[in-house]
């Protein structure tokens, strides 16, 4: 048993004409009965549907996707045949929708808008650069990233039944660039289609706007709204390419700056259809600009730095800390000394006072402070043994 589509299309569109044809090949064709199932809803029994060779003409209004069974019954058993039929809307448009400046090893998501949308029924082909072997997927965005700097195009086909379309971009991979994020007053979200046509021409009157009050270059200028509410946008500031690297910091600081003047001042504004005056002014959240590109290198020098600093400021505390009680000690020694010093006496004294304290001295070490013969001591602290000192005494 076998059912088969005349013409061998198994992909339709809606309210198009589809004839399914039944066959078999042996048995009781006389006695058989078919029981058709297309997957809509309609049902049927069939009797000597094969032997008259009749087909079956259907129409499927609904995009989706039908399965068709056919179940052939008789006294000897039964059988059954199926396939599945694809009913697609004709695709109409294909957008690409990719940030147009990314940097390098910068994940970017690629996304294609497809209209009419037809879920689990389109497949995506997307191509990098001039890689003849595409990336296939069921889902309509890619994640990639871009190693190198350059331009890169990026090409995106979607098919649906015998319907393909492609679109492409140009996406350029930079080492540095800066963005600042935008936000417009509530009266250009009531307009807002949320279409990526929309999109881009408010992007490009804000970038001309802004090329005109500051005097930088548009080529230089990019903006980006993006999808969804509230509607917000993204400024990329791109450095001028006819200029050295080495002054590229400072022309774009100097640009940065005039683009702020300039939003902070209120002079960026369009009207929309209705007279209602739209204001471009910097984002809340983002009052500075983020470099993207060759910037981690920067901000990883600057946490090593403050590691390293913190850690030598904790080295030298420690250090003083343990100074500190020495400096106290030999403060004290250094009065007692002085204090030695003003009160003399005489030598015979100073010889008593050693004979004296001999019989408190230790076999092995100890100390005592002698005096000259002027009375004076030096405050000099000696470690003698006793028998030297004994020797010394008698002599």
């Amino acid at each position: 048993l076998h059912v088969t589509i005349k013409g061998d299309s198994l992909a339709v569109k809606p309210g198009e004409d589809i004839t399914f044809i039944i066959r078999q090949e042996q048995g009781d064709i006389l006695n058989t009965k078919y029981q058709v199932d297309l997957g809509d809803g309609f049902k049927a029994i069939y009797v000597n549907l094969t032997l008259t060779g009749e087909p079956i003409r259907h129409r499927y209004e609904n995009p989706g996707i039908y399965s068709v069974s056919v179940k052939a019954e008789n006294v000897a058993g039964h059988d059954e045949a199926m396939l599945f039929v694809q009913v697609n809307s004709p695709l109409q448009a294909l957008y690409l929708e990719v940030v147009p400046v990314v940097g390098k090893n910068q994940e970017v998501n690629l996304t294609a808008i497809l209209k009419p949308r037809n879920a689990n029924l389109t497949v995506f082909y997307w191509w990098i650069e001039n890689n003849l072997q595409p990336q296939l997927s069921l889902d309509s965005f890619l994640v990639t990233r871009f190693s190198e700097a350059g331009e890169i195009r990026v090409t995106v086909q979607a098919s649906c039944g015998n319907s393909m379309l492609q679109d492409s971009k140009v996406v350029r991979v930079l080492d540095q660039f800066q963005v600042l994020s935008l936000k417009f007053t509530k009266h250009l979200d009531m307009y807002n289609p949320n279409v990526p046509e929309w999109r881009e021409d408010i992007g490009l009157i804000i970038t001309r706007l802004l090329a005109k009050e500051t005097n930088i270059p548009e080529e230089t200028l990019l903006t980006v709204v993006k999808p969804g509410l509230p509607t917000t946008a993204d400024l990329y500031v791109i450095p001028p390419t006819n200029k050295p690297k080495k002054k590229r910091s400072i022309a774009s600081d100097k640009r940065i700056s005039a683009i702020k003047q300039a939003l902070n001042a209120h002079n960026i504004s369009f009207f929309l259809r209705g007279g209602f005056s739209v204001l471009v002014m910097l984002s809340d959240s983002e009052y500075d600009s983020h470099r993207i590109g060759g910037s981690g290198g920067y901000w990883a020098i600057v946490v090593i730095f403050a590691v390293c600093l913190g850690a030598v400021g904790a080295f030298i505390l420690y250090k003083f800390k343990r100074k500190a009680p020495g400096r106290t000690v030999y403060a004290q020694m250094h009065n007692e000394k002085e204090q030695e010093m003003t009160s003399p006496v005489n030598h015979s004294e100073d010889t008593q006072n050693i004979i004296q304290g001999e019989e408190f001295i230790d076999d092995d070490m100890d100390t005592q402070t002698l005096g000259n013969a002027g009375g004076n001591h030096s405050g000099v602290v000696l470690s003698i043994n006793s028998r030297e000192m004994h020797s010394y005494l008698v002599s």
